[in-house]
């Protein structure tokens, strides 16, 4: 394919998303967008499985396997969920126009849940119904979703692209709260490509709607790597944000082990003897009154350090992630810049025992302006989303600070800055360390890579 045709390819394939989001988006009314959200997200869920599973039914046919078409075993085996009649999308668009959609919406959802155990918990229940939607509106919605051809393109991940999307846009038009659900594509890809989650476990203590995850599941497919080498795990303690995230990961056929229930990671961690051999987050920036006075005062995940402040659990999500790393395990944790020099009620004295234990790898400043509207509340800040935090088990090089940009060759370079300083390079790679760290430092203002360590503060331990 010639460049131009590329070009135009992407060109169609954004306005596919654009187009989806304007129509959708028209169709809202009084519907607030933190609810909205699970009433479009929901509906594409609905189109993408029925789609496989009509797919699947007609390989059945094809294969002369009609006495099997309504026997789950036979759906499950390659990775597609089963529905029931009345679960279909196309039974339910014969009812779009009718005022009792919105409850045969929920019944649909409640039986997709009860027939796949695999979504026990994913799925809205009896949503619908509650929402007083406008009959209208909501067939228009059915119309505009119905366009999406979720299987078409076997080599394109079609609806998983539609999901990002639209989170993206949700998480914009709710300010300050969509950062409790959503977290910067560029962010999460630079996260991926620092600590390469090739093969192993994967943990995220406060994952959202899934996105490190989705990254970690494609930057394995990008290195030509195989997805069933990597298992992954989280939690999350808002139950709509729970929700999402397993639809999330459903639709892209990534299973992951979230909990058994949305839970508070400090006080209900649903993977107790866990060891990650990766650990990627965006914990909430400054969390207030995270434990009482007397909670937690002597919780096994600060052993060793001092018992981090109730005003603020931003030590606290480190040390809880420290806890959880494999012998050789590395974690990648967005931070607001002030942790790095706050000596609040014994955080300084906490970093102070990171850097002495040896467990800092790197440091990345990150530009302001990222998601401008996501305040402290959220897990993004203008001003205060400024730093990526490396830990790592057995470190292999000594700890510098990295000054960048989130530019798509930008951080390709910075996974390859990494990897070569810890004698990891890649020997594939089109641009090595030295050169990386001239070009980010280039951006930044400094000339070459000994002006970007020194600038920056990176000191050889």
């Amino acid at each position: 394919m010639s460049s131009s045709t590329s070009a135009s390819s992407n060109k169609n394939a954004k306005g596919f998303e654009e187009a989806l989001w304007d129509a959708a988006n028209k169709l809202r009314g009084s519907i607030e967008s933190s609810e909205y959200k699970h009433v479009v997200l929901s509906l594409i869920f609905l189109k993408f499985v029925a789609d496989k599973f009509e797919e699947r039914r007609a390989e059945l046919i094809a294969e002369g396997k009609q006495d099997y078409l309504d026997m789950v075993e036979f759906y499950t085996m390659k990775n597609v969920f089963y529905l029931p009649e009345h679960a279909r999308w196309n039974h339910l668009l014969q009812y779009a126009k009718q005022g009792d959609v919105a409850i045969r919406i929920d019944s649909a959802l409640s039986e997709v849940e009860k027939n796949n155990p695999s979504l026990k918990g994913a799925l809205p229940d009896n949503y619908f119904s509650r929402l007083n939607l406008d009959p209208s509106k909501l067939a228009a919605l059915f119309d505009a979703i119905n366009n999406i051809d979720t299987i078409k393109n076997k080599e394109e991940d079609i609806v998983g692209r539609v999901y990002e999307y639209f989170l993206g846009k949700f998480a914009a038009n709710e300010g300050k709260l969509g950062g409790e659900f959503y977290t910067p594509k560029c962010i999460v890809n630079l996260l991926a490509e620092m600590i390469e989650p090739y093969k192993g476990k994967i943990y995220d203590p406060c994952c959202g709607s899934g996105g490190m995850f989705v990254q970690s599941l494609k930057f394995v497919r990008s290195h030509h790597g195989n997805t069933k080498d990597i298992s992954v795990y989280g939690q999350e303690l808002t139950a709509t944000t729970y929700k999402l995230a397993k639809m999330n990961l459903a639709v892209r056929g990534l299973s992951a082990n979230l909990g058994e229930v949305p839970a508070d990671t400090f006080f209900k961690d649903q993977h107790p003897d866990l060891k990650a051999d990766y650990i990627m987050a965006n914990p909430p920036f400054n969390l207030k009154d995270w434990r009482g006075p007397d909670e937690l005062v002597h919780d096994g995940r600060w052993n060793g350090y001092d018992t981090p402040p109730t005003g603020n659990a931003n030590y606290a999500w480190i040390l809880h992630m420290v806890s959880k790393l494999s012998e050789n395990g590395v974690a990648g944790i967005v931070l607001a810049n002030g942790s790095m020099s706050t000596n609040t009620k014994g955080e300084g004295e906490i970093r102070q025992k990171l850097v002495e234990n040896d467990l800092v790898d790197c440091m990345i400043a990150l530009p302001g302006q990222l998601n401008r509207r996501c305040n402290d509340r959220g897990r993004i800040h203008p001003r205060h989303a400024r730093l990526l935090g490396f830990v790592e088990r057995a470190k292999h090089r000594s700890f510098h600070t990295i000054l960048g940009q989130c530019r798509p060759q930008c951080i390709r370079d910075m996974g390859n800055i990494r990897r070569e300083q810890s004698g990891l390079a890649d020997p594939k790679c089109r641009t090595g360390g030295g050169q990386c760290a001239h070009r980010i430092g280039h951006f930044a203002g400094f000339d070459t890579a000994a002006d970007l360590r020194r600038n920056c503060g990176g000191t050889d331990n």
